[in-house]
C-alpha cells in the first residue's frame, strides 16, 4: 500500500526483469483472456440493443400502434424518443420502421416457432429453442442467437429473405463464417440459400450421419465464377488456368473450410502410365481431401469412371489413417439429373456433380463501396 501512496514521477523501464517462457506464456494468456472479454462485453451490448429494439418492434405490432393512435405515431414516437434520450444513435423514424418490419417478419410464422425452434436447435445456439413452442404472438421474446450478429445484419436479412427459414439460414451462415455486411450482401446477392445443398450426390448411399449431412451442406449448385471473366466459348484448360490465378475468389466461392493443396498433380502408375485430377482441396471440417474434375461441357456418364478412379487414388497415396473417406466433386457446364444418378450406380465412392455460370456477378470490390456509401447514410439517418 505504501508503495501505491508514493505517486512519485518515474521512468517505466523494462530494467529487473528476466523474462522467461513462462512470462511469455503468461502474457500469451493475458492478451488472449483480455481479447475475450473485449468480445464479451461487446456482445453483451449489442444483445442489449437489440433485445429493446426487438421489445420496441413488438410493442407497436401488439399495441396496433398505427390503428390506435394514426399514421404518424412512428415518427412522433422517433421524435419523442430523441428528445428523451438525445445522444443515443438508433431513433431515427427510418430505424423505427425497421423494427417493426424485424419482429413482423418473424412473428407472422409463431405457428411454426417450435419447428424453427427445431432449425435453431441443430445448431451450438440451443437456449432459446424451448422459449419457442409457448409463446404467445405478442409474447415473443428476442432468440438468444440473434444477439451474436449486428442490427445492419438482421435489417439485410429480414429486408431480403422471403422466408423465415432463408432468414435463419443467413444468421447461421453469419455466425459460422464472422460475415461482414459486405460479405452478407455478396452471399445473398448470389442467392446462397438457393444453391447450397444442391449438388448433385450419391452421400446418402455412402457416407455415414453426420458426415453425410455436413458434406451435403458444403456442396452447392450452381457455383458463381463470373469473377473469372471467361468467354462463352472456354474450354478445360481456359477454366481451370483462371480459377488457379483467382485460387482466392474461388475459395470464397467454395465456402468455409476448404483448403487449396494443388493442382495437375502427376499420378504415375506402375505400369508406367500417369493420370492428372485438375485440382485438390482439403476440407477442414469434413476432415477429408476433396478432388475437383473441371468439364466446360454438358455432363456425360463417363466423366464419374475417371472421378471415381481419383477418389480412390486419393485415398490410397493422400488420405491419413484419421482422415474421413475422400469425396469426388464434378463441376461442369450443365447437368441432367436422371443422367447424373444413374451415373452413380454401382460407384461406392462418396461423388457430386454440381454445376458452373459465368455470367458476371456483383463483384465483391464494388459490393464494398457501394455498402461504405449505404452505411455512412445508414448512420446519419440513424443519429
Amino acid at each position: 500500500m505504501a508503495d501505491i501512496e508514493k505517486n512519485k514521477p518515474e521512468f517505466v523501464t523494462r530494467d529487473g526483469i528476466i523474462a522467461d517462457g513462462k512470462y511469455v506464456e503468461w502474457l500469451g494468456e493475458l492478451k488472449q483472456r483480455y481479447q475475450r472479454s473485449r468480445i464479451k462485453a461487446a456482445v453483451q451490448v449489442n444483445h442489449s440493443m437489440l433485445e429493446f429494439y426487438w421489445s420496441l418492434g413488438r410493442d407497436i405490432v401488439a399495441l396496433k400502434a398505427e390503428s390506435q393512435w394514426g399514421s404518424g405515431v412512428l415518427q412522433q414516437l422517433s421524435l419523442d424518443l430523441k428528445k428523451m434520450f438525445p445522444n443515443e444513435k438508433g431513433f431515427s423514424y427510418r430505424n423505427i420502421r425497421y423494427m417493426r418490419q424485424w419482429y413482423s417478419f418473424y412473428s407472422q410464422q409463431v405457428a411454426n416457432w417450435q419447428q424453427l425452434a427445431a432449425n435453431l436447435g441443430e445448431t451450438k445456439w440451443q437456449q432459446p429453442a424451448a422459449k419457442f413452442s409457448h409463446q404467445l404472438s405478442d409474447e415473443l421474446e428476442m432468440p438468444e442467437a440473434f444477439a451474436l450478429i449486428p442490427w445492419f445484419h438482421h435489417i439485410q436479412i429480414a429486408s431480403k429473405s422471403k422466408t423465415v427459414d432463408e432468414a435463419l439460414f443467413y444468421i447461421k451462415q453469419t455466425i459460422a463464417n464472422n460475415w461482414s455486411r459486405s460479405d452478407l450482401e455478396y452471399e445473398m446477392k448470389g442467392d446462397l440459400y438457393a444453391r447450397h445443398n444442391s449438388a448433385l450426390t450419391n452421400f446418402s448411399d455412402t457416407m455415414t450421419l453426420p458426415q453425410q449431412k455436413l458434406a451435403q451442406e458444403v456442396m452447392k449448385s450452381p457455383y458463381q465464377l463470373g469473377f473469372l471473366n471467361l468467354k462463352q466459348d472456354h474450354n478445360e484448360d481456359d477454366l481451370e488456368e483462371a480459377l488457379v490465378k483467382n485460387i482466392t475468389q474461388f475459395l470464397l466461392e467454395l465456402g468455409q473450410g476448404f483448403a487449396y493443396v494443388g493442382r495437375q498433380m502427376e499420378l504415375v502408375m506402375p505400369d508406367g502410365s500417369t493420370f492428372v485430377p485438375d485440382l485438390i482441396f482439403y476440407h477442414t471440417r469434413l476432415k477429408c481431401y476433396i478432388v475437383v474434375e473441371l468439364k466446360s461441357v454438358k455432363f456425360i456418364p463417363e466423366f464419374m469412371g475417371k472421378l471415381n478412379f481419383y477418389v480412390s487414388a486419393a485415398d490410397e497415396l493422400l488420405k491419413a489413417d484419421d482422415d474421413k473417406p475422400t469425396i469426388g466433386l464434378l463441376i461442369c457446364r450443365e447437368a441432367d439429373k436422371t443422367t447424373v444418378e444413374w451415373a452413380f450406380r454401382g460407384l461406392d465412392r462418396p461423388l457430386g456433380v454440381a454445376t458452373y455460370q459465368i455470367e458476371q456477378i456483383v463483384q465483391r470490390t464494388i459490393l464494398e463501396n457501394k455498402l461504405k456509401k449505404q452505411n455512412y447514410r445508414n448512420n446519419y439517418r440513424t443519429n
